[in-house]
């Protein structure tokens, strides 16, 4: 056998097409740019409180009521029907169809009874509802502009008749929950019917596209010159405001990431982004029968079919969620992760759709350079992870420790490759033993470690403390790849003429890959859902709000021996927290406030007594600064494991398809090989995801930051210029903050806490403030209440205890100044 059977790329009968391709591969990448760099800019905007989620709200509307109606009016006007391969659109509708069945019905049997029609709907509509317009139709028309124009009018067909045929199936379960859920239950059958046929006519899309329809045949497919600069006008405004929109939604979803929908999660995204493309694909195979047409055209539809199923979920199935107020955070998650992981999907599928017809030897080749590529870009987010995770201290502690591991695993397989580049050329038989050993055994490390880590995590959740010596799992974690490794290379021979190391030792390496991950997912699964039950509701907390690339904390302080002398001195009920004797701490002068604002607020400083801490502490032993720093270091951060367990076992479930896929198919065909390529990028570029999740220390890394940019900021400005004046708004904002509310935030929010020994002072979290602010209705949401407590601060009104931090929605401490 001269070469593994994963190069028989098979066409069936057809045979190979002598056309060099049927894509537009080259405006791929700078389409995928585009779009990906404009939902980068809303993210940022979002993020960085440019534009809060009360304000992006008009930009939806604009979008979803005035842009894509253009749109759809426009493209349905023009549609040119005659040129539409009808078997084709069915085969989509079909593969739809057959997938929101298979989820409703899958929901239905497993869920939970008082929750189960909820779930069943949005769950449906999350799998099939597809981002089209906003980010699908740009990567079409990059792809198929020059060779195959028709295909954008499916864009428009497809994406329609899905929200008028299945969206009122899911909007219906919906309704039923609803009524389920109402004591009095008013309404009937026929009111919900009513409701949800409703729902159905008022979506812009679904009345755009029926008026669109209409004047079709009215103006002949046409639009008259004085209104056709109007409607390409807005038309045209879509794509980027729709993108940037993608954007700023995405800011916090992650923040509702919680315990109880991991394992929907990692259902949801297999049914989006592998199952959906696979199904739409073989039905276009088992369909679209028309024998005038050549293979080509055959095997580009088929192609094209695959391409659709990846698109990633809409935003507007999160809208659908928070209408009906169910399933916020599986919907609103599952839509981030989809959006991400469809990405590096599409581009690989794109590629290798490209490519009618190549030999074996240019794929592996093309392989194995990906792999090599990727792995040296990895290996470097990589070492800055592990560098950040030891700079932080962090490692010394459980999870993290192994946390480490699994960083250095990837490490070593990110090697590993690098090596095996350039040995597997030579000839060489221990060189090539020594790489594939490196490369193997670390890189079943990195499928074993994330099943250790959530078993370790279910294994802490009472108590706080590891049931099993971490030695144990440490040997686990190292020693079965290892074993099965050494297994490998004892028992197995090696496949000549292939460079592929997926492949060097041929069906028994695919057994021993298989049993491995199979191994893993089973593991890891299990634990995810034993953490998905019983309790751990101090400690298992949700994914911070405004955390995507892991710039906070995420988890409440542990409770250990090392922790509990902190909180147990900081009570203010205890004897002697309040003494008369006090002695005041080292304090620096308190920020002068203008004098606007001290005016209006004269009598506070009577509430400052005497032996109270009023005003920032430097002393090193302000025990409310030691409570902040003892958080962060006892934070165990098990959202962010629970996250990367989740995205690794992801990978994993593709790695197990593709292995299965080659033991029962010796001639898979092209989408397997395509398969295999994005199993490269995600075996040697899981760094990209520790990198997201860990190596953004939001106290090492993002905070020094800041404060250095903000250094330099102010080095460049004149020194003639004046100290720092306050603007009006900010004037504005105090002096109506301590007028109207100070003293009643004080009663709600405000507590003695000691700072010292014999020292109290009166302080509040970030976090409360935040709350405090929501509840009144000074803020919209939280975006705009950490706009609100900057100005706050800017103005004076209130400082950080050591006036180390700006305004943050975290538990640091505050205080109001006198």
């Amino acid at each position: 056998m001269k070469v593994p059977a994963i190069l028989n790329i098979s066409y069936g009968d057809v045979d190979p097409p002598e056309t060099p391709t049927t894509m537009s591969i080259d405006k791929l990448f700078p389409a995928l740019l585009e779009c990906f760099g404009i939902i980068l800019c809303g993210y940022i905007a979002g993020r960085a409180n440019i534009i809060t989620s009360t304000q992006s709200k008009g930009l939806g509307n604009f979008v979803s009521k005035f842009a894509l109606p253009a749109l759809l009016f426009k493209n349905m006007v023009l549609l040119d029907f005659g040129n539409v391969i009808w078997p084709f659109l069915w085969s989509i509708l079909i593969a739809k169809v057959s997938v929101f069945f298979i989820v409703c019905l899958i929901t239905l049997l497993v869920a939970s009874p008082d929750t189960r029609f909820s779930k069943a709907g949005l769950f449906s509509i999350f799998a099939t509802q597809s981002n089209d317009f906003a980010l699908g139709y740009p990567i079409v028309e990059a792809l198929y502009k020059n060779t195959h124009p028709e295909y954008l009018q499916y864009i428009y067909l497809v994406a329609p008749v899905s929200l008028m045929l299945l969206n009122p199936i899911g909007f219906a379960f919906c309704e039923i929950q609803k009524w389920r859920d109402q004591r009095d239950r008013q309404q009937n059958k026929l009111q919900i019917v009513g409701v949800v046929i409703l729902q159905v006519l008022k979506n812009p899309i679904v009345f755009m596209v029926v008026i669109g329809i209409i004047f079709h045949f009215i103006l002949a497919q046409k639009i008259p010159a004085f209104m056709e600069q109007f409607v390409d006008g807005l038309a045209n405004s879509f794509g980027g405001a729709a993108l940037f929109y993608l954007g700023l939604s995405m800011v916090g979803q992650l923040g509702k990431l919680t315990r109880s929908t991991v394992v929907a999660l990692i259902l949801l995204i297999t049914a989006k982004l592998l199952v959906m493309p696979l199904i739409c694909r073989e039905m276009v195979e088992l369909l679209y029968a028309d024998h005038t047409s050549s293979g080509l055209n055959h095997s580009s539809l088929s192609n094209y079919a695959f391409l659709y199923g990846v698109f990633p979920t809409a935003p507007s199935v999160a809208i659908y969620a928070a209408h009906y107020n169910m399933e916020l955070q599986v919907v609103t998650s599952g839509m981030v992760l989809s959006t991400f992981l469809s990405a590096p999907i599409m581009y690989v599928s794109a590629w290798l759709l490209t490519i009618p017809w190549m030999d074996p030897k240019p794929l592996m080749d093309s392989l194995q350079n990906v792999s090599f590529n990727v792995s040296i870009i990895s290996l470097v987010t990589l070492v800055w992870t592990v560098t950040v995770m030891f700079l932080s201290k962090k490692f010394k502690r459980l999870p993290h420790m192994f946390t480490l591991n699994l960083f250095l695993a990837q490490i070593l397989a990110c090697v590993g490759m690098i090596l095996w580049n350039f040995v597997v050329r030579q000839d060489s038989f221990i060189g090539h033993v020594l790489a594939f050993t490196l490369l193997y055994g670390s890189l079943y490390s990195t499928y074993v470690w994330p099943g250790l880590i959530a078993l370790s995590l279910v294994l802490m959740k009472r108590g706080g403390e590891l049931k099993v010596a971490p030695g144990f799992l440490v040997i686990a974690g190292w020693g079965v790849p290892a074993l099965v490794a050494a297994v490998l290379l004892i028992t197995g021979e090696r496949m000549p003429d292939t460079i592929d190391s997926a492949f060097f030792y041929g069906r028994p390496q695919n057994i021993c890959t298989s049993v491995v991950l199979a191994f893993s997912i089973v593991l890891g699964g299990g634990s995810l859902m034993g953490l998905s039950r019983g309790t751990w509701d101090s400690k298992y907390q949700v994914l911070e709000r405004d955390s995507l690339l892991g710039t906070t904390e995420d988890l409440r302080p542990q409770s250990s021996p090392d922790t509990q002398t902190i909180p147990d001195m900081l009570e203010p009920g205890r004897t002697g927290s309040i003494n008369q004797e006090c002695r005041m701490c080292d304090c620096a002068p308190s920020q002068p406030m203008p004098d606007m604002i001290v005016s209006t607020n004269k009598n506070d400083a009577l509430l400052i007594e005497q032996g109270q801490c009023g005003t920032g502490c430097e002393s090193t032993g302000c025990l409310l600064a030691q409570e902040e720093q003892q958080r962060q270091l006892a934070d165990r951060q098990v959202a962010r494991h629970v996250l990367l367990c989740l995205l690794l076992t992801v990978s994993q479930l593709a790695n197990l398809s593709s292995c299965l896929w080659w033991l029962f198919n010796r001639v898979p065909g092209r989408l397997y090989l395509e398969l295999q390529f994005f199993c490269a990028v995600v075996n040697y570029g899981q760094g990209f995801i520790s990198f997201g999740i860990f190596g953004l220390d939001k106290h090492l890394i993002i905070l020094p930051f800041k404060k250095r940019m903000s250094s330099l900021w102010h080095s460049m400005k004149p020194e003639e210029q004046p100290p720092l004046v306050v603007s009006d708004d900010i004037m504005m904002t105090c002096t109506q903050f301590t007028t109207y509310h100070k003293e009643q935030c004080v009663r709600d929010i405000v507590q003695k806490k000691r700072c010292g020994e014999r020292m109290v002072a009166d302080t509040f979290l970030g976090s409360e403030l935040v709350e405090w602010l929501l509840q009144v209705g000074l803020s919209q949401d939280r975006g705009e209440a950490l706009l609100y407590g900057g100005r706050l601060q800017q103005g004076g009104v209130l400082q950080h205890i050591t006036q180390e931090y700006g305004f943050q929605d975290d538990e640091l401490h505050y205080r109001f100044t006198a």
